[in-house]
């Protein structure tokens, strides 16, 4: 499933078609994807015009001027593609949603599995929407700091790994980047979350390590276009390229990247998601 950095690829990459421009014509060509598309999401969207474009967590929003948000999910295969040379042409296979805009950009959601989803929310109760009130901090925010994340870490003995990937503590970390982080910060997965707390609330110093790596390999992997093992793709159809700079996620039994350490990358069960990591610079 995309992660934080391929979202906000995707997100950046659609802002030029969408921000500013109105929906000309929808074409909805299937009744759901994982869940119903919203009902009558075509006539809803038409003359809509997109005020902003954001991201939160895993989901990208876009914030109409009649005061709701449409709310896109790319689930596990969802891309968007920006081609106005499409306008004419007849839909691909798995092409399920294709947005006319008003700039003459046509936007297509493509999806193979069908486990991305669309929805349309009143912007007044976005925050109080089932998909977002128990949400955690933004990772990139200036809000996320060792502060917070000792005070989130405090008493709890889950292992390191699942706590990151809880989107109740923070919001669009998963699999990939959460390996990559507890790397560069050279903290083991299976270490309890509450280590990351002195017994007052106050971070340790391994809370400020690890912050800094998941705010520096999330910022990487954006630059990078997010990573492409499978699906996904940017708005312009290009790779990501940021699997090429993995440290340990996808490298197991391979010599690990740290000059002088000559241990192999281990693979473990965690939350039944496979987990990287180097037992001799992760303690």
């Amino acid at each position: 499933m995309p992660e934080l950095p391929e979202v906000e690829t995707v997100c950046r990459g659609l802002e030029p078609a969408f921000k500013g421009a109105s929906f000309d014509r929808v074409e909805q060509r299937r009744a759901n994807l994982r869940f119903p598309f919203p009902k009558n999401m075509p006539e809803r969207l038409k003359g809509r015009e997109v005020k902003t474009l954001k991201r939160r967590s895993k989901y990208i929003l876009a914030y109409l001027n009649d005061g709701n948000v449409l709310v896109l999910h790319l689930g596990m295969s969802g891309r968007i593609t920006i081609d106005p040379a499409r306008r004419n042409e007849p839909p691909q296979k798995h092409d399920h949603v294709i947005f006319h805009m008003s700039n003459g950009q046509v936007v297509t959601y493509n999806d193979a599995r069908r486990f991305g989803s669309m929805s349309l929310i009143s912007r007044a109760h976005l925050d109080q929407h089932n998909m977002f009130k128990n949400l955690g901090i933004e990772p990139l925010t200036s809000e996320f700091d060792a502060q917070y994340l000792s005070e989130q870490a405090l008493g709890k003995s889950v292992d390191l790994k699942a706590f990151l990937m809880d989107q109740r503590n923070i919001a669009g970390l998963g699999n990939i980047y959460v390996c990559e982080a507890l790397f560069r910060a050279g903290l083991s997965p299976k270490r309890q979350a509450l280590s990351l707390a002195r017994k007052n609330g106050t971070p340790s110093v391994r809370t400020e390590r690890l912050v800094t790596a998941i705010k520096e390999v999330l910022a990487d992997a954006i630059e990078a276009g997010g990573s492409t093992l499978r699906d996904h793709r940017q708005a312009d159809g290009s790779l990501g390229y940021f699997q090429h700079a993995f440290s340990v996620y996808g490298r197991a039994d391979e010599i690990c990247v740290n000059s002088g350490c000559d241990a192999r990358i281990k693979r473990i069960k965690q939350g039944g998601r496979s987990t990287f990591y180097c037992g001799r610079c992760q303690g």
